[in-house]
């Protein structure tokens, strides 16, 4: 049985197949496209899922897409209805699109869809998932639990906001929701606007900012803006907020409450803007902790599943792990409305055609996330000629060798293997890494290869079995979606005048071993590599280690700042002479920066509206 999920108009439009129950590919139509969070229909992704596992038309059963718009619809107008006549304006806005697109999105889909395929009856196959039901089944279907307690965290759905679920074999049995207006994702995007990043893509950026300022505001935030009840429950004090009328996340209100207008972009971050961003975090992973730990003392299950945007919040995952309330605890990997492509055509197999799951009790259903495109080297070799590049190619074990002296070397590699990663993380397959051990590491990918803010982090990929020597942490986090503190051995002592720093200037302290993946914090958000899911990565990483000592390098996603995760050759190729990344391995050819054309190098910075 084929199903094709999609998740489309809002944000990380995406397009996911699976047959018989497995997840064969899924990508979002962003890496095809070259616009971030791209989010109008994903006919790329659609056409690649359908022609990289040779669909025939009269084999695909259903087409799935991952809300219900008469909901949705249904929330705009009793929104509307409610704080008229506030809100006058935004109504008057969204109203004639709903009207000539979405409330009506059916007859949309098969209008698009009709572009893929021409000949096919469409419209007969088309299903609706709930949003937070495409969440929910993204987050257990895939995971290597029989049972497990299901939690859904995002902005908001068609009313949801949190949703609670009991998952059982097939089966997901909701028990619990908070909904529409009262949101954490909603809430912690307030903070995203008021300190000056984008809505829906500089979250991480506050929870990046937070280890730089103190929580001075997280029980001001408890008593103003957020009514927390000790089991985690919570209704927000819609005073200081103008999401539900207005055409901005807060107000005046809000802003005289925190003391002054929110931030510009292009304005300087300061130690106020620091202190809101760690205050506002303090506030998130409390209401995750209160919420988890009265789900387990009510439910009594040991595995927790986790979809929804708030899901990409690592450092709350990780405090959440060490609470132990918990045995097991799996994240969708593109926990964001991305994943619920995936979670809507599972959830049409398991729940609406009552498919058995079949688990293998170890590796989940995500297959590393390694879903997207691949290329073969005679293809890449093809490309890159065509394109002026100048390379050699290499075999396996002079790739591998080429690499990690590269990396020895202290050089930017940009890392061009196998299936393309799904979600927002790049997992070893579209990456650029560097030497974790080199203290200028962090500073220079920054600031000349991702050209972004100066106080963001790099994650370290570190093989599994070297975790524990490293990071104070025992569990797979394959999908970089956990923080964990370095290990006390294997860091800095600061003197007292480092101590004494605050801010940005904490930035160039060393602190540890490893300091061009550890945070101000000691800590680290870790991706831990495995030779089953990804043999090649996990191969390179041992032949550092086998050069250094050390199991651990730097791994940022391949891309500028704004720009999405390279997908084709091209877009690596691209990158590499647009950027200061000295080596650049695809497949099994390998570019040196000096050996190029210099009349190739080219600044695009100004393609990609910045994030």
């Amino acid at each position: 049985m084929w199903i094709l999920g999609i998740s489309a108009f809002y944000h990380d439009s995406a397009a996911a197949l699976i047959r018989d129950g497995e997840v064969v590919a899924a990508a979002q139509e962003e890496r095809f496209t070259r616009k971030k969070h791209d989010s109008r229909f994903p006919v790329n992704a659609i056409q690649y899922c359908l022609e990289s596992s040779n669909v025939a038309r009269d084999r695909l059963d259903h087409v799935v897409f991952y809300e219900k718009p008469f909901l949705k619809f249904d929330r705009l107008l009793e929104n509307y209805l409610t704080f008229a006549p506030r809100g006058l304006r935004s109504f008057q806005m969204a109203l004639p699109l709903w009207i000539r697109e979405k409330l009506f999105q059916k007859d949309l889909l098969c209008r698009e869809l009709h572009d893929v395929w021409p000949d096919f009856d469409w419209a007969s196959r088309l299903l609706f998932t709930e949003h937070h039901q495409s969440h929910a089944a993204s987050a257990f279907f895939p995971s290597p639990f029989e049972n497990a307690l299901v939690l859904t965290m995002d902005g908001v759905g068609e009313w949801t906001t949190t949703s609670v679920a009991l998952g059982s074999g097939n089966r997901l049995n909701f028990i619990s929701e908070i909904r529409y207006p009262h949101s954490l994702g909603l809430l912690y995007s307030a903070f995203t606007y008021y300190t000056g990043f984008k809505v829906n893509s500089g979250e991480y950026k506050v929870m990046g900012l937070a280890p730089y300022g103190e929580p001075r505001y997280a029980q001001l935030i408890l008593d103003r803006l957020i009514d927390l009840k000790r089991d985690g429950s919570f209704r927000l004090n819609l005073d200081y907020f103008d999401y539900c009328t207005g055409l901005t996340m807060t107000n005046d209100k809000f802003s005289a409450l925190f003391g002054g207008p929110p931030r510009n972009p292009d304005e300087l971050l300061t130690s106020h803007h620091m202190d809101l961003a760690a205050s506002i975090q303090a506030v998130l992973e409390e209401v995750v902790l209160r919420m988890t730990c009265s789900l387990a003392r009510q439910t009594g299950s040991r595995n927790l599943c986790i979809a929804g945007g708030v899901g990409l919040n690592c450092v709350a995952n990780g405090k959440l792990l060490r609470t132990g309330r918990f045995d097991g605890l799996w994240i969708q990997p593109a926990a964001g409305d991305a994943g619920g492509a995936v979670g809507a055509a599972l959830a049409a197999y398991h729940s609406h055609r009552d498919q058995p799951r079949n688990l293998n009790g170890h590796i989940d259903g995500m297959k590393g996330a390694y879903l997207g495109p691949s290329f073969e080297n005679a293809d890449v070799e093809r490309r890159l000629t065509k394109l002026g590049a100048k390379f050699a190619v290499c075999t396996d074990t002079e790739l591998l060798d080429r690499s990690a002296e590269a990396l020895v070397e202290g050089k930017a590699v940009g890392w061009f293997q196998g299936r393309m990663e799904f979600g927002p993380r790049a997992l070893g397959n579209r990456s650029i890494l560097g030497d974790a051990r080199s203290p200028t590491m962090q500073s220079l990918l920054n600031l000349k290869v991702k050209y972004r803010e100066s106080f963001r982090p790099f994650a370290p990929s570190i093989l599994r079995e070297d975790l524990g020597d490293w990071f104070e942490m025992d569990a797979d986090s394959p999908y970089m979606l956990l923080v964990a503190d370095v290990q006390e051995h294997r860091r800095i002592a600061m003197t007292p005048e480092q101590q004494k720093l605050f801010g940005i200037d904490k930035l160039n302290v060393p602190r540890s071993e490893i300091p061009a993946v550890t945070h101000v914090d000691y800590s680290a958000r870790v991706q831990t590599v495995h030779a089953e899911t990804n043999p090649r990565y996990h191969a390179l990483i041992s032949a550092f280690k086998g050069r250094t000592g050390c199991p651990v390098i730097v791994n940022t996603s391949f891309n500028i700042r704004g720009e999405p995760i390279v997908c084709t050759p091209e877009d690596a190729f691209r990158c590499f002479m647009g950027t200061e990344i000295e080596i650049l391995a695809i497949e099994n050819c390998f570019l040196r920066k000096e050996d190029q054309d210099q009349s190739l190098q080219r600044d695009y910075r100004q393609t990609f509206e910045l994030d």
